[in-house]
């Protein structure tokens, strides 16, 4: 009796400890400016979002009905918008369950599956598809469908990927191609079109958010692809990366369907000029910011080693080229899209400040979940939206770059309070 009062005592005193910690780090949280600060901004654009939803249908950037007697098919559904407002609204810390706008996106996502298992409408089955799967599979105490949905969705996807054996998903599925075929293991738009690291990226994540083991075919296929687009001689067995010693990722490896034997590679960052140890000088495919941040947490959602080479190289790019402020290597394009790729990818890395490395060599240390909230401070409407400062890549849409901030802003207050 005595040992088992002893235990109790002992239990009680963890437990204690405990709630200590706990009630401390609520407390350091609660005094944390940037914390209250994304929290604000994620509660007005959770606002405006709410605004904006399509109340017939449930979605958002839902095209209007076709006009005239002919009808026709009237423009194409983007479903992939409505995830993304999904996963910032879920993103919220604060976020209740049950949600009515909440609910009422994801009926609207159920409605867009199709008989092969995507949730598109005509084009971008990828896109559209993977984006759902991650809005679906962040829902708390979803309807019963919804797991259902997520498993024909998942295996719609695995059809998109180029590689050996029977490619299910329909018309849109990749075709069968050798592992040193430059398609291997990448996904792109569809209908067996070529791949990019954008799309794969997408899949990546869906399967990532939606439980899929990282020992699954899908990422040691993609383990190929990703290699061959990061510029980084001895791991990339292509043409275009040879001497290279960049690190970071561009966008496909060839620049398009018709190019497939010149294996060119692309990047929409040009070339870039390196220096090799005898002081040659080579011209590269030059990496970017949101590739470079895709393929690392990639790499990192199939569970590569921290110390692997290709983390590690990938992670170098990133230390080299650290910036909010635009997306490195182009500039204003695709910002927001950007600083998604990059909150998630340093969220799956854990570590709550960076070591960036500036021109002259000397680090600068960075807490970079604060850099984000203050740099979309800096971008916020008084409404709750979001200011476009580019047209590229649909980031003129105040709902689509709105639903990128608050992902964000999701990411950065995630990695706060894991501290």
């Amino acid at each position: 009796m005595r040992g088992r009062l002893g235990t109790l005592a002992r239990t009680l005193g963890i437990l204690a400890v405990a709630a200590t910690v706990l009630t401390h780090a609520r407390a350091a949280r609660a005094d944390d400016p940037h914390a209250a600060k994304a929290r604000a901004m994620l509660k007005k654009a959770g606002d405006y979002l709410r605004a904006q939803q399509d109340k017939e249908s449930g979605g958002w950037s839902v095209p209007p009905p076709p006009v005239g007697k002919d009808g026709g098919a009237g423009q194409p559904a983007y479903p992939a918008i409505t995830g993304l407002v999904l996963s910032g609204l879920l993103g919220d810390p604060d976020a209740r369950p049950g949600d009515t706008a909440v609910m009422q996106g994801v009926k609207y996502l159920l409605n867009m599956q199709q008989p092969d298992g995507g949730i598109y409408d005509r084009i971008l089955p990828s896109y559209n598809t993977s984006i759902a799967v991650s809005a679906l599979a962040k829902v708390k105490d979803p309807p019963p469908q919804v797991a259902g949905a997520i498993a024909q969705a998942q295996q719609f996807l695995r059809g998109l990927q180029w590689g050996e054996g029977a490619r299910p998903g329909g018309t849109e599925a990749a075709k069968v191609v050798p592992k040193d075929h430059p398609f291997y293991g990448g996904v792109g738009y569809g209908k067996s079109g070529r791949p990019d690291n954008s799309n794969l990226s997408m899949v990546l994540q869906a399967m990532h958010d939606s439980g899929v083991s990282s020992d699954d075919e899908c990422y040691q296929r993609a383990l190929t692809f990703l290699q061959r687009t990061q510029m980084l001689d001895g791991v990339n067995d292509m043409p275009y990366a040879q001497k290279s010693r960049q690190g970071g990722f561009i966008y496909a490896t060839v620049p398009n369907a018709e190019s497939v034997e010149g294996r060119a590679g692309q990047s929409f960052a040009g070339n870039i000029e390196e220096t090799l140890d005898d002081g040659t000088k080579i011209s590269r495919l030059r990496c970017y910011g949101s590739m470079t941040y895709s393929g690392f947490k990639s790499y990192l959602y199939a569970a590569l080693p921290r110390d692997d080479v290709r983390v590690q190289a990938a992670l170098g790019w990133i230390r080299k080229n650290y910036t909010v402020k635009e997306n490195p290597g182009v500039g204003t394009d695709g910002l927001y899209y950007y600083l998604v790729t990059m909150s998630r990818a340093l969220t799956a890395w854990g570590e709550p400040k960076i070591q960036a490395v500036k021109a002259d060599g000397a680090t600068e240390e960075h807490d970079w979940s604060a850099d984000l909230i203050d740099r979309l401070a800096e971008l916020q409407n008084e409404d709750g939206s979001f200011k476009s400062v580019d047209e590229r890549w649909m980031e003129n849409n105040p709902v689509l770059i709105t639903a990128y901030g608050a992902i964000v802003l999701g990411e950065a207050l995630r990695a706060r309070e894991a501290k």
